[in-house]
């Protein structure tokens, strides 16, 4: 059975923030402490990475994953790609480069932000390599069916994954009547909840739980989340069936 890893459940800023004090009971918790937002979805012959956390490195290895076969990227706002040069030790060690899921319109912020991924460089040099590829309504890796489909975050677009009975929507605002008809029958979703107050760009979470409650999965975990969110004082105050996610939360899909 597939299994899906929340390698980072926290905002742009991560938690805690940079120059921000914080009361020693919050950073007690460590499920208060988040890395930027990611997944790992485990399959029954390989991985598939979704985006590229500035944290990159320090997520996957800190749970043991030592292959994974291709990568989505939702967006590209940099707390979702700027962990790409990361992948240049797996395009080292298959020798191949990395298969990279995303919308046409983000190949070229991509290749801005990574012009030596794709550029000539000189022998003996090590660069990532991305083979970069349009997100299919299907993709079929590691054993996967992955269904994709797209939501509206502010004025950009993000890819929303469905794997059999669980679905995830990181960075929404908003999500189009095409894509809703993607998420019946959800035993488990994971989506965006930023903050208490309202955002133009996101969900905050009395919204998230409006739309969680219309989709209707069996279990919703809120995901993007900044230190609004005191992780054991919040789920208290959750209806049920919904809590926060965490970093290395890990659920069979």
């Amino acid at each position: 059975m597939p299994e899906a890893i929340v390698l980072g459940s926290g905002t742009s800023n991560g938690v805690p923030i940079l120059g921000r004090e914080y009361p020693p009971a919050f950073l007690a918790n460590p499920k208060n402490h988040r890395m930027r937002s990611s997944l790992m979805l485990l399959g029954p012959t390989g991985n598939l990475l979704v985006d590229c956390t500035p944290e990159l490195r320090l997520q996957v290895t800190r749970e043991q994953i030592y292959n994974f076969d291709a990568v989505v990227i939702t967006h590209a706002h940099a707390d979702h790609i700027m962990g790409m040069d990361d992948l240049r030790s797996m395009c080292m060690k298959t020798g191949r480069p990395m298969p990279v899921y995303t919308l046409p319109q983000y190949e070229p912020d991509i290749r801005r932000t990574f012009p030596y991924a794709f550029g000539e460089v000189p022998a003996g040099l090590l660069v990532p390599r991305f083979d970069m590829r349009v997100m299919p309504e299907v993709l079929s890796v590691g054993g996967m069916e992955v269904h994709s489909f797209v939501v509206e975050h502010g004025k950009h677009a993000v890819i929303g994954l469905r794997v059999n009975d669980f679905a995830y929507i990181t960075d929404v605002s908003a999500i189009p009547s095409l894509a809703r008809q993607k998420l019946d029958g959800l035993d488990t979703l994971i989506i965006d909840a930023v903050r208490y107050r309202p955002h133009i760009n996101h969900f905050h979470m009395e919204k998230a739980i409006e739309v969680a409650k219309e989709i209707g999965a069996r279990q919703t975990f809120f995901t993007h989340l900044s230190d609004d969110y005191d992780h054991d004082k919040t789920n208290k105050e959750l209806p049920a069936s919904m809590e926060l996610a965490y970093d290395r939360l890990r659920l069979q899909i």
